[in-house]
């Protein structure tokens, strides 16, 4: 036994031999006591064999920080409990001796247990009648909040902080053997990273930042007393109540105490006394509808951020494992947004549509060759709070739900639930990439009528003639003897559906789905599926749902030359230690892209592509117009795209790229599918594409599209 184990068995042992036995098993302390005393040695040993691998390193939760792509921005953070751990040289001395002065003055003289407060806790126990004081040292206490915090059921979390002479006994018999393991000062800063100090604030970081709005480091001495205070009783003696008694009663306490063990000089302690407590209340966000107001409108790639989380199995088994570690692993995750193009991407939607719009108008930029998410914005505030939201759209649901504007967390970009919108003609870059990749070259000719008796067989409606499905294109011009640049350049229908017989409607749909596109809807899934993807005629037309996300990275595989990467928003992940995380050998934030198109099948969409914008084909011609002349005009540098109306104008796309940026711009109503968005909004998406990418692009070198071999242009079909 060693010496302060004698002395402590030697102040024990008399009280035992007095009879006081009785009294000692009221406070709940004589087994513990027996043990030191060297009566319980059966019971302690068992204690000791029992003993958690890991005590000394038990992972409490942490604070994940979420930053822009700039490493420093604070998008949001996540948390079940707001810690964020502080080594001991980053506090402030004050706070290390007021927390020792309250809750454990002879912190520095024992071994883990206390016996001379064991002895006064039972005194005063046994005058009050009851436990009016208990005989917890300060590492004790902190061996109750590592086997809390390290318990993996309730039931283990029940008996690490229950009442009972067995959890104190084992509190004993580790916080004896952490002493030997852990110097006092780990113990002290182990014990400030774990304390729970109210308002959601554990540990001195999360403290400090709540009550103060400052760092540990720079708390002054009525700060800390403060704080140290609070450990005892955090709601009991909350100083951001109305009533402030109570907490400078308490802080003053243990300024006294602090005195008392003289870490502090008395006219130090005169004056901290007489000050008034002042506070600077800061709530850390938490989510993301806690992202601030400056950058409210980063809420959506938050959101799009948070559900990509859910679905990587490097953060756990399950969606709720994953969800856990977000809010508990203490990450750094920076991201991908990029402050600069989200403000222009932002600035240019709000221009052409309002937040009280019940259209949404939204656009996400990606950067090829990457897939990383540069800017998710929409006309719309992130927000649960949908009591001032405008009515909704579609008359039939008026009476029952609010329109989803200006407040909505729907995730209109992309991810999560929502099916998207039809995307239009935006979906014959698909057709014509089936038939390049089989070998049809871009001069493939064929005669476009202005409505065309297809081969596919549809329900009665207004495109059917008879069984047939019969498209039209939108206006007279397009007819003629079209190719794939004048028929993509011009989005002729009746070109495009011939295209598709001539290959396949399924080479067509699954080359979507070589780009990453998704069935979003039940219609859509079994349209796509092996039975009927062949007879999905209107496939061609864009009659599926689509996400923004989706269609911008398709565009960027094309600007990557064939190279498809999934669209990503982070750009590094720390785990706690800071170290970059990693899954199965590869690092979670790495790109993770493969070669989806050949290259020379991309490089000849690209050609086609750049009709559209007005930027011209490399080797061939536009047919002499184009549908998106003003993009070019606007970005004045290589640019290639494709627009995409729907029926009756319920929706309307724009997806733009060049070699560094890609973008998909659309505006519809999510409420009501069904309302069109009229000729007026018709080419907003196309403005919102080109400055935007303008803006991003203003400072970088002008890059050009790589032409396709000649055999990819003119070969004979």
């Amino acid at each position: 036994m060693t010496k302060t184990g004698l002395e402590n068995a030697g102040r024990i042992a008399p009280l035992i031999r007095a009879g006081l036995i009785a009294g000692l098993v009221v406070a709940g302390l004589i087994f513990p006591l027996a043990a030191l005393a060297g009566v319980g040695a059966m019971a302690g040993a068992g204690a000791l064999q029992k003993m958690p691998e890991g005590l000394t390193e038990v992972p409490s939760a942490q604070t994940t920080y979420v930053y822009a792509n700039d490493g420093k921005t604070l998008l949001t953070t996540f948390y079940e409990e707001h810690r964020r751990p502080t080594k001991i040289a980053d506090m402030s001395p004050y706070i290390t001796r007021a927390i020792v002065a309250s809750e454990d003055t002879r912190f520095y003289e024992h071994n883990g247990v206390d016996a001379k407060g064991v002895v006064r806790a039972f005194v005063a126990n046994q005058q009050a009648g009851g436990v009016s004081q208990g005989a917890s040292t300060l590492t004790m206490q902190y061996v109750r909040m590592a086997l809390r915090d390290g318990a993996k059921t309730p039931k283990e979390a029940l008996e690490a902080t229950e009442q009972t002479t067995a959890r104190k006994l084992r509190e004993m018999r580790l916080a004896i053997e952490l002493e030997k393991r852990i110097s006092k000062a780990d113990i002290l800063e182990r014990y400030l990273n774990s304390a729970y100090f109210g308002h959601r604030a554990y540990g001195i970081f999360a403290a400090a930042e709540v009550f103060f709005s400052k760092t540990p480091k720079n708390l002054s001495l009525t700060e800390a007393a403060l704080l140290a205070g609070l450990v005892k009783a955090p709601s009991a003696y909350d100083p951001a109540t109305n009533d402030q008694t109570a907490a400078t009663e308490r802080r003053n306490y243990v300024i006294d105490q602090m005195l008392k063990i003289k870490s502090i000089t008395p006219a130090q302690a005169a004056s901290a006394k007489k000050s008034k407590i002042k506070l600077e209340l800061t709530t850390p966000p938490n989510d993301c509808v806690s992202v601030s107001r400056k950058h409210n409108d980063w809420g959506f790639f938050c959101d799009y951020l948070r559900n990509w989380w859910l679905e990587q199995p490097a953060f756990g088994d399950t969606p709720q494992q994953r969800l856990e570690n977000l809010r508990r692993g203490g990450y750094k995750v920076v991201t991908t947004i990029d402050p600069k193009i989200q403000k222009s991407a932002m600035e240019h939607i709000l221009a052409k549509e309002q937040k009280r719009s019940v259209y949404a108008h939204g656009e996400v930029v990606i950067e090829p060759g990457t897939g990383r998410i540069k800017a998710m914005a929409v006309n719309r505030k992130y927000s649960l709070d949908q009591e001032h939201n405008g009515e909704h759209s579609d008359r039939r649901r008026r009476q029952d739900f609010k329109g989803n504007y200006p407040n909505t967390v729907n995730p209109l970009l992309g991810g999560g639930n929502m099916a998207g919108y039809q995307a239009g003609s935006t979906f014959k870059i698909f057709t014509m990439l089936a038939a390049l990749d089989e070998g049809m070259p871009l001069d493939t000719a064929i005669d476009a009528p202005p409505r065309y008796v297809s081969k596919y067989i549809t329900a009665p409606g207004p495109a059917t003639c008879g069984v047939n499905w019969c498209p039209r294109n939108s206006t007279a011009q397009m007819t003629g003897r079209q190719t794939m640049w004048s028929g993509f350049g011009k989005s002729v229908n009746t070109y495009f559906v011939q295209l598709e017989e001539k290959v396949g409607a399924e080479k067509a749909v699954r080359m979507a789905e070589r780009l990453g596109m998704k069935w979003h809807t039940e219609v859509d899934r079994m349209l796509a599926g092996p039975d009927h993807a062949d007879g999905w005629g209107a496939f061609t037309l864009g009659v599926s749902d689509a996400t923004p996300i989706e269609m911008a990275n398709v565009f960027a595989t094309l600007a990557a030359e064939g190279r498809y990467c999934e669209p990503l928003p982070v750009r590094l992940i720390n785990t706690r230690d800071g170290t970059s995380l990693s899954y199965q050998g590869k690092k979670v934030a790495g790109p993770r892209c493969h070669q989806a198109l050949r290259p020379e099948v991309a490089q000849a969409a690209t050609d086609a592509a750049r009709c559209v914008t007005g930027y011209g084909a490399a080797l061939g011609s536009c047919g002499g117009w184009e549908t998106s002349p003003m993009v070019h005009a606007i970005m004045n540098r290589p640019v290639a795209g494709k627009s995409g109306t729907t029926d009756s104008n319920r929706t309307a796309w724009f997806c733009g790229f060049t070699p560094q940026l890609a973008a998909a711009a659309f505006v519809a109503d999510p409420d009501n599918p069904e309302n069109t968005v009229g000729k007026s909004r018709g080419t907003i998406s196309k403005y919102t594409v080109a400055e935007t990418l303008k803006d991003a692009l203003e400072w970088q070198p002008e890059l050009d599209f790589t032409p396709p071999p000649y055999e990819m242009a003119h070969d004979s079909w």
